[in-house]
């Protein structure tokens, strides 16, 4: 907006008493130059998806254990390891492997990767491309360059449902959009068990993760009116009644009350086992991770936009080269982390 003045600032209609309910992360993110302008309403995060059918089936050949996915680390190895197993089953076709991962926000991945080991991924509106950045990049590199990512475009849910893929990390939200029906290529379909785990983290990295999710802004009125809207914003926050609410549409509770009391309890009413498992994995996050806020620039969207073009465009060409020469694995690692680099900043 041309003036952000021109919006309620909440701190006028909600007591201390009153905003110390909400999760305070929540609360920081719609603080804008000192004003709280976004209420907190419904919130999401990312989560991992997981096709629990295709994915015991791989650990009963390979002995791959769902636990390993709790770290990056871990999910990294085993998405090459998929990869190279999916390809060996057919050893009459070369380079047909399987991807076994994939995310939908390739940024966020660096972003929080980098914040949750203590090194700013920002530089003024530009990035950083700190000693961290390296550390991000060298077991995701090598699991893309291996075939075991998924580099094109669209959204998570897609692979998924087609089986080119067997775990996600996307928002949470998102799960309204997952299916528990697979149809593969030939046409064949089968049904699957989606299960939700909170996002990996790394080794040595703090648990952290990325905020998401909607709030509610007020533009200045009448006094009449903008109590209205504040009394509708009490209602709809008011603790059961917002579990009531998000747990119908896939997000969180902003309040703690809400995640400490009225959420398990509607854990237990909901009948589909996915959204289950997801309340499950929100209560799990929630209580053991740091919810990371975006800074607010105005750059944010084109280095974002640029960054999934670029990373997906470089790590894909240069795959092609790994498959002609998988011995140079590190190698490619380093030259592709230059290439990315170079074409970013021109």
């Amino acid at each position: 907006m041309p003036d952000d003045t021109e919006l309620v600032d909440y701190y006028d209609y909600f007591t201390e008493e009153e905003l110390n309910e909400f999760i305070p992360a929540f609360l920081e993110e719609g603080v804008i130059h000192e004003r709280l302008s976004i209420l907190p309403v419904a919130k999401s995060t990312e989560v991992m998806f997981i096709n629990k059918t295709a994915f015991d089936r791989f650990a009963k050949e390979t002995g791959a254990k769902m636990e390993d996915l709790k770290t990056w680390e871990g999910l990294f190895a085993m998405a090459e390891q998929y990869a190279a197993w999916t390809d060996n089953q057919t050893p009459d076709i070369p380079d047909d492997g399987k991807n076994f991962f994939v995310h939908d926000y390739h940024f966020n991945y660096f972003q929080v990767g980098v914040e949750s080991l203590g090194e700013n991924f920002f530089k003024g509106e530009n990035l950083a491309f700190g000693p961290e950045f390296q550390t991000v990049w060298e077991p995701y590199a090598k699991a893309a360059l291996s075939g075991g990512v998924w580099l094109r475009s669209g959204y998570a849910t897609e692979p998924l449902r087609t089986g080119d893929s067997i775990v996600s990390v996307a928002s949470s939200a998102s799960v309204l959009y997952y299916s528990d029906e697979v149809t593969y290529a030939d046409n064949t379909s089968e049904k699957v068990e989606i299960v939700s785990m909170p996002c990996p983290v790394f080794a040595r990295g703090e648990t952290m993760v990325m905020q998401r999710g909607a709030g509610i802004c007020t533009v200045k009125s009448t006094p009449e009116k903008e109590k209205a809207c504040i009394t509708f914003l009490k209602w709809l926050t008011e603790a059961q009644k917002n579990v009531e609410f998000v747990t119908s549409l896939g997000y969180m509770p902003v309040k703690q009350e809400a995640f400490d009391v009225y959420l398990p309890e509607a854990i237990e009413k909901l009948s589909d086992p996915m959204y289950v498992s997801l309340y499950q994995a929100f209560l799990k996050t929630q209580e053991n991770y740091t919810f990371y806020t975006a800074p607010k620039l105005d750059s944010y969207l084109d280095l974002e936009t640029k960054f999934e073009e670029l990373i997906r465009q470089t790590l894909s060409v240069k795959r092609l080269e790994w498959q002609e020469h998988p011995e140079d694995m590190d190698k490619l690692v380093s030259e592709t982390l230059e290439d990315f680099k170079a074409a970013y900043t021109q």
